[in-house]
């Protein structure tokens, strides 16, 4: 078939190169213009030249010149993997099979920017992805087909990412691709009374609040969700540090509750313990001024002491 694919980074070269492994002609990929600001090349871009594809940088996925770059492809299908523009209707009608999308959820749950951080930090038990029709509003076409994904309760963003959501989703875009080129599919409405949307997990979102209502799961989860990007942070004194690896130990009594909320109850060899409510979180690895250590290094950095607080 004939693929056009707009896209970015990683997930979107991993596209890509599944498309043009099985013998797919690529023949046309959208992708933003340089950032100026990053000393990084866009992935994306550096794959299609790798491949001998003269990628399309356009400001804007609105204009006529990107309709009309579209059109001169004569794609069969287009393909959206991992996508920053917003791309107009008119523009993803334009293929002879008009075009598909990946999402990290299953629609309609938890669309937005963050579906996989805000899945986790939310204790869902299960997320997966989606390929469905793109429309105006966001994440809200109709559905060609899911995959589930279990979030175990130990699974960090990674894990669940690079691990289940990014490999399964490459396969799910080929999957579905097919399914749609050979008019061998299905599409489903979203219920709209299911339905809910999450903003960017960011700065904020990230933040731990020792000596909230939060139980010692939540902050566990909060720490999972997070790593490795933003990274959950807190402060000590003045100091910000961002908590990655660590172990959750639940008190089992109200008695068996150690110290105050945010309060250092013990140092290891390998690591440090913060009260929190119904438990203590014990940091395995977090990151200061000086990078990523483990705990106990990050406790001599800091000249963290038992009894010390974490800001509330």
């Amino acid at each position: 078939m004939r693929v056009a694919l707009i896209g970015s980074a990683d997930f979107g070269k991993a596209a890509l190169d599944a498309f043009l492994d099985r013998g797919d002609e690529v023949v046309a990929v959208f992708c933003p213009p340089d950032n100026p600001k990053s000393s990084k090349p866009e992935m994306l871009k550096e794959a299609a030249l790798a491949r001998g594809i003269t990628p399309l940088q356009f400001a804007s996925l609105k204009g006529p010149e990107a309709s009309q770059a579209m059109i001169d492809s004569k794609a069969d299908i287009c393909v959206m993997a991992y996508v920053i523009q917003f791309v107009p209707q008119e523009l993803a009608k334009l293929p002879r099979h008009g075009t598909i999308q990946y999402h990290p959820s299953l629609l309609p749950k938890y669309r937005g920017p963050s579906a996989i951080n805000w899945a986790i930090a939310l204790g869902e038990e299960k997320t997966g992805l989606t390929i469905f029709r793109p429309s105006d509003g966001l994440d809200e076409g109709a559905v060609i087909l899911q995959k589930e994904v279990k979030i175990g309760p130990d699974d960090t963003l990674g894990k669940i990412y690079f691990d289940h959501l990014f490999p399964l989703g490459v396969a799910a875009l080929l999957e579905a691709a097919d399914l749609v080129v050979s008019e061998k599919y299905q599409e489903l409405i979203q219920d709209e009374s299911q339905a809910n949307y999450e903003g960017w997990f960011d700065i904020n979102a990230a933040r731990i609040h020792w000596a909230s209502a939060l139980h010692v799961t939540q902050i566990y989860n909060l720490i999972r969700a997070c790593n490795p990007a933003p990274g959950a942070w807190t402060k000590f004194g003045e100091h910000k540090v961002q908590i990655y690896d660590c172990h959750k130990h639940t008190a089992r009594t109200f008695a068996d509750v150690k110290g105050k909320p945010g309060e250092v109850t013990q140092i290891t060899l390998d690591s440090f313990f913060v009260a929190c409510h119904g438990g203590q979180i014990e940091v395995l690895k977090a990151k200061g001024a000086s990078g990523k250590v483990s705990g106990a290094e990050l406790a001599r950095e800091l000249n963290i002491e038992v009894g010390h607080f974490f800001a509330l």
